[in-house]
């Protein structure tokens, strides 16, 4: 895999692992799926704010002391891809109540296994923005690099992406890291590997099944791992 700075992996602590061992058992509830998927989310999201330029800035404190902080430096906004990537909307909005949020839908032909864009609706200033791309999954990276285009042709600088994954393989990152080295991927997990059919192992089924409740457990023979 390509050795880069840019990918930048949450903390493999153990409240992390355990809440990992909850969603990856295929006998999870709904439920916990959710509620647990939601709090690896919140930390995904803070730590890809993180990420994000910030412009020294000082406030006056209640007992009239400054103190020397920062504050974002430019506009901000967020592109889930439709549908897994909008699980994370919710808890952005807790976090930025007031972030303007695009849309981007790329599919799989299940066919030729070509990603196809199927809708786009981004705010008109885009290229003016730093930009939180939300998927869930990266497992080949080739709809990655497909909805990646998608920002980079509405003018977004490489650099201001920051491509959010709850899981991705090694070899997705790969893909998308020799194509486009100045974005910063931020993930939960790296995953050991694809298997034969391009799931992700040991995975966690279709993220987007599990989350909005289209399947019981992801189990779904052929469950897809990701894009």
């Amino acid at each position: 895999m390509t050795s880069i700075d840019n990918v930048h992996p949450l903390p493999q602590t153990n409240q992390l692992r355990a809440m990992h061992t909850v969603i990856r058992d295929k006998h999870a509830s709904r439920a916990d799926f959710v509620f647990y998927s939601r709090r690896i989310i919140r930390l995904l999201l803070e730590a890809s704010m993180d990420l994000l330029p910030f412009d020294k800035h000082e406030v006056t404190t209640s007992v009239g002391e400054t103190y020397h902080g920062l504050k974002f430096s430019s506009k901000l906004c967020a592109v889930p891809v439709i549908r897994a990537g909008e699980s994370m909307e919710a808890e952005l909005r807790e976090i930025h109540p007031s972030i303007r949020i695009g849309k981007i839908l790329v599919q799989r032909d299940k066919e030729t296994k070509l990603a196809h864009l199927y809708y786009s609706h981004l705010p008109d200033d885009i290229a003016e923005r730093q930009v939180l791309l939300l998927e869930p999954m990266l497992a080949t990276g080739g709809s990655a690099l497909a909805t990646i285009e998608v920002l980079l042709d509405a003018g977004v600088p490489e650099e201001n992406i920051v491509f959010v994954n709850f899981l991705a393989s090694p070899s997705g990152i790969d893909t998308v890291c020799r194509a486009h080295p100045k974005l910063k991927i931020v993930t939960s997990s790296i995953e050991e590997r694809l298997n034969g059919n391009s799931f992700m192992i040991p995975g966690i089924g279709d993220f987007g099944d599990r989350y909005f409740g289209t399947t019981d457990s992801g189990e779904r023979e052929g469950a897809r791992a990701g894009r």
